[in-house]
């Protein structure tokens, strides 16, 4: 009974020092979903935060849904309560590059520099990075791994930011979805939010468990450096 007294009390202090950033990444850390038990399915947004991303976080928060974003720098910069508020909702968050530039091309200590300038804006720091446009190499990855952060791509993209059409979106992320699925979408494309709610409902009624990349591989660790899936 102490012990467990003891425990609680320790919990307690935690969380009560604990800035919210930080519960939020401490609750990131662990996985909440059991994906060998049910039907899972990440969906992950580039490019943001933008001007509709609040939007987006409602409507996943009222469908109870969690998701994967990966920021680019100089937009976590402009607007650090939307990132603030996605890390409070239980959401993750990756690392996309400062100013979205395909890293293969650059030289060594610019890609560290756009690596470091976009984790210093996320707090509590982040162990996921997602290359601009997918373009990555052994040196892109080798340099992430150095940061702390495993290699996050794909099994479907959505091309999202060249349908620019509602209905469109949704018919490629069902045609995509499948289970341990990671679907890449755009919280920039204002019809992919506009999109979200129906893909929302239709996903859960298909028996998807909306989850984050973390929850997805559940206690499988993502190791730095490595690339997934």
């Amino acid at each position: 009974m102490i012990a467990r007294g003891l425990s609680l009390a320790l919990v307690t202090g935690l969380v009560l020092t604990a800035s919210p950033a930080q519960a939020a990444q401490a609750a990131q850390a662990a996985p909440r979903v059991d994906c060998a038990r049910v039907k899972c399915l990440a969906l992950t947004f580039d490019d943001g935060p933008g001007p509709r991303t609040p939007e987006l976080l409602r409507v996943l928060k009222r469908e109870k849904a969690k998701a994967t974003f990966f920021v680019t720098g100089k937009y976590a910069e402009r607007r650090p309560k939307v990132l603030r508020q996605t890390l409070a909702d239980g959401h993750a968050v990756g690392n996309h590059g400062y100013s979205h530039q395909s890293m293969p091309s650059l030289l060594r200590e610019n890609i560290v520099s756009e690596l470091r300038d976009t984790s210093r804006l996320i707090p509590g720091g982040t162990r996921m990075f997602r290359p601009p446009y997918g373009h990555t190499d052994e040196r892109v990855r080798e340099l992430a791994g150095q940061e702390g952060m495993a290699e996050i791509l794909w099994t479907g993209t959505t091309i999202d930011w060249s349908l620019r059409d509602a209905a469109k979106i949704r018919s490629a992320v069902l045609r995509l979805a499948k289970r341990d699925g990671i679907l890449l979408l755009h919280d920039t494309v204002p019809q992919t939010v506009e999109a979200m709610p129906g893909i929302v409902r239709e996903l859960k009624k298909r028996g998807y468990r909306l989850v984050t990349v973390p929850e997805l591989y559940g206690s499988e660790k993502l190791w730095p450096g490595r690339q997934y899936p």
